[in-house]
């Protein structure tokens, strides 16, 4: 079959492929495939990757359904790695990936003389961004697909919609990436405005500071020093805070940050917010500023799928030049599967032992380096509920029941911040498993997390339970 007739089979195929597979995946995987052949109704692609063959498994079904569709007959869909194909493109992509940074450079020093910056480190500084994270290397899938498309929104029109946008989801999905990302668009693309990006407990110390530098002064000089501190931010175009549950229960904080949005809000400047919970689910929180957390639009990020952290690792790998075979990444994403963080920690552990010791990138290495146990134990709520009931000398029930004694509150409060710790598991699912509201779940659980920094006995409570649940 004549070429031609065999791309305008592929391009018809995609058109179908692109509205019923993972976005992640047909980006990534289905569309760098290179369609070759066509032959008693088996259509063969060729890939570059090494790793498409294996995920695209589960994927052939559709992809010889669309084909069928296409062809009106039976059609069978193969793929076939290329290793000529993966040098092309891996040449092609490095000298795209030059040419683009020239080009990016060279905009940016432009862009830099035109503006109050002497340069790109002095912007950064001022900013407070980390050049990691953007936009190019977020990896995008189902879990982060919604609050990525808002993300990039508000960056390239800022304070026009979306205002504010709170992005919300479990330790280390994305949310400090995406949050920085919008930054160091903004940054780049409209260098007039100014920008800041700030942790939450950086912005309490900044409230407290001031504060206490209005004490140590006369009493005339105490509104000018707090004025200063208004006018920092209150003169921004983008405030970027990240963690923002960390100011509930700081009544003097959380006033400031009251003021200081309602101000940025009426002028129409942006705010991006980041936090571990949707805004609702602050249990003593003001009103006044959940409603305002919840005026703009909400964005949650879940856990990524197995595809996902796939394709994260793959770029890892590609970015730092890591031969990294698809048997070890698909092993490390099965295994990493609460976040993006433990994933990426992996990945640099592997990578810098493996650089040091002169080591292949193998199962057997790997599964040394990480300490890997073949049969260990899977740690889940249920378990650690029946390990901490028999730790206090009561029952299970106990623990889900309704019983306030200090004995059974001490041991649930402990079960609760045990649960969430070593399972990484919503705080719904796990007031479920305690038959308890998951308000109720995030207080006992922030409660034992600040109770063992200066109880002792607790502490050393946690640490004996850690120790039997990871038997």
């Amino acid at each position: 079959m004549e070429d031609e007739l065999i791309k305008n089979i592929w391009a018809k195929t995609l058109d179908i492929l692109k509205d019923t597979i993972l976005q992640t995946t047909y980006q990534t995987w289905i569309v760098p495939l290179v369609p070759h052949s066509f032959e008693e109704n088996c259509f063969c692609a060729l890939t570059g990757q090494n790793l498409a063959v294996q995920i695209l498994q589960k994927n052939q079904k559709d992809i010889s359904k669309a084909l069928s569709q296409i062809c009106g007959k039976d059609v069978y869909f193969k793929l076939v790695y290329d290793e000529e194909l993966h040098k092309k493109l891996e040449k092609e992509k490095q000298k795209n990936k030059k040419e683009e940074e020239k080009e990016f450079i060279k905009n940016l020093e432009k862009r830099i003389t035109t503006t109050k910056y002497d340069g790109l480190k002095q912007m950064q500084s001022d900013c407070n961004l980390n050049l990691k994270y953007n936009f190019d290397n977020f990896v995008v899938g189902a879990n982060n697909k919604f609050a990525h498309a808002v993300a990039m929104a508000v960056a390239k029109d800022p304070g026009k919609q979306y205002n504010p946008l709170y992005i919300y989801g479990g330790s280390g999905l994305g949310k400090t990436h995406l949050l920085q990302a919008i930054g160091h668009y903004v940054m780049f693309h409209k260098p007039q405005l100014k920008v800041k990006y700030i942790k939450s407990e950086d912005f309490i110390n900044d409230v407290v500071t001031s504060i206490a530098r209005g004490m140590d002064k006369a009493n005339n000089k105490n509104n000018k020093i707090m004025n200063e501190f208004r006018q920092r931010y209150r003169s921004l175009d983008i405030l970027l805070i990240d963690d923002i549950q960390f100011i509930e229960g700081k009544a003097r904080t959380e006033e400031e940050m009251f003021n200081m949005f309602e101000s940025l809000h009426n002028s129409g400047k942006q705010i991006v917010l980041t936090s571990d919970r949707s805004p609702d689910k602050f249990a003593t929180l003001p009103d006044r500023l959940k409603t305002r957390f919840q005026m703009g639009l909400l964005a949650d990020i879940q856990v990524p799928d197995i595809e996902t952290r796939m394709a994260i690792l793959t770029k890892l790998a590609k970015d730092n030049n890591v031969q990294m075979p698809a048997d070890v990444i698909e092993f490390l994403a099965s295994i990493y599967n609460k976040n993006i963080r433990e994933l990426e920690g992996a990945f640099n552990t592997i990578s810098a032992y493996t650089s040091i010791n002169e080591l292949p990138v193998n199962i057997e290495i790997v599964k040394k380096i990480i300490n890997y146990k073949e049969n260990r134990k899977t740690v889940t709520v249920e378990g650690i509920i029946e390990i901490v009931a028999s730790h206090y000398n009561i029952s299970v029930e106990d623990i889900k029941s309704t019983n306030r004694s200090a004995k059974t509150a001490n041991a649930r409060q402990s079960a609760i911040y045990l649960a969430k710790e070593m399972t990484g598991e919503s705080y719904p699912y796990i007031g479920n498993c305690f038959n308890r509201k998951h308000t109720t779940i995030m207080y006992s659980y922030d409660k034992v997390k600040s109770d063992i920094k200066t109880d002792r006995q607790l502490a050393q409570d946690i640490k004996e339970l850690t120790d039997k649940i990871n038997e």
